[in-house]
């Protein structure tokens, strides 16, 4: 069973903060880290790391190339990535004293996805493969159209949420990946339970991951619910803990066929990530999850 991530490719600058810059603020910061990133790197490496068959669809710009030795040297196959005349998308992430972070985003060649392009991307599936979305680059809803078309398994974290995730096609989706954020905005509801409720009447067929932070986890369909508490360890920087955790939940799930046991390897693989810096170097590998102390 395959894997394509058809997402964004991002060269991160991640700054070290003593706190989140406010309106009219000028502030030094303590540090500048230059990292690959993007929710789709981060994911496709968090997959291939997990021990997924994992293909990588997107763009990048001339400057670019450094995210595509990035990925393959990760075990992700990059054939599938496209160069264009645009400048590589890019994060410019702010990390305060206590590990957390914002992130402005710049789209470049992220946003230059054709539909040519999806057709051809798409060519090298088949029914029951999977299909992993973020909101990252253009043209989302007719890459979920036609992955339904062929029969293949959706899989959206709708991250970074906007008005935009409102007109795809979500009756479409297999997966929702989401944070209380994410699931607050796309229902209307605050209360985990609510959240998961909501999503369930609109989206009887799917089935749902809803992060809680510190409060973990929990998985939900038409059947059943499955809770997984956290790993606790002292955050350092919080960036890719969403991503890694949507890697490895993913790649378990295919491997075991168990939501619990990818609930849980999701939670030991993202501890082990906010426990470092950078989005992707933090990310762990299959062995290292298995044989952490936590």
């Amino acid at each position: 069973m395959k894997v394509l991530n058809f997402g964004s490719l991002n060269l991160d600058l991640v700054y070290q903060m003593e706190h989140f810059i406010r309106a009219g603020e000028t502030f030094a910061a303590s540090r500048l880290d230059k990292f690959p990133g993007g929710k789709g790197l981060n994911q496709s490496i968090a997959l291939a790391r997990a021990g997924a068959e994992v293909y990588h669809g997107g763009n990048v710009g001339p400057d670019g190339e450094v995210l595509v030795e990035t990925l393959g040297n990760a075990g992700v196959d990059t054939r599938l990535i496209r160069r264009v005349e645009e400048v590589t998308g890019h994060a410019v992430i702010q990390v305060d004293s206590r590990g957390d972070n914002s992130i402005i985003l710049y789209g470049g060649a992220n946003m230059r996805v054709t539909s040519g392009q999806i057709d051809q991307v798409l060519e090298e599936f088949a029914p029951g493969d999977y299909l992993i979305l973020q909101n990252e680059i253009n043209r989302v809803g007719e890459i979920i159209e036609k992955a339904f078309e062929k029969g293949m398994l959706i899989v959206l974290n709708p991250s970074p949420m906007n008005e935009e995730i409102r007109k795809l096609p979500l009756e479409k989706v297999s997966f929702f990946l989401l944070n209380e954020i994410e699931g607050e905005e796309l229902t209307g509801k605050r209360e985990p339970g609510e959240i998961l409720e909501e999503l369930l009447i609109r989206y009887p067929h799917a089935r749902i991951v809803l992060t809680l932070g510190e409060k973990g986890s929990v998985y939900a369909d038409a059947e059943k619910r499955i809770y997984q508490d956290i790993y606790k360890v002292e955050a350092v920087d919080t960036t890719a803990a969403g991503d890694t955790f949507t890697g490895y939940f993913i790649s378990t799930l295919i491997r075991t066929g168990s939501c619990q046991k990818a609930l849980d390897m999701a939670a030991r693989a993202s501890a082990i990530a906010v426990s470092r810096k950078g989005a992707a170097p933090s990310i762990p590998t299959l062995d290292e999850v298995c044989g952490a102390g936590i």
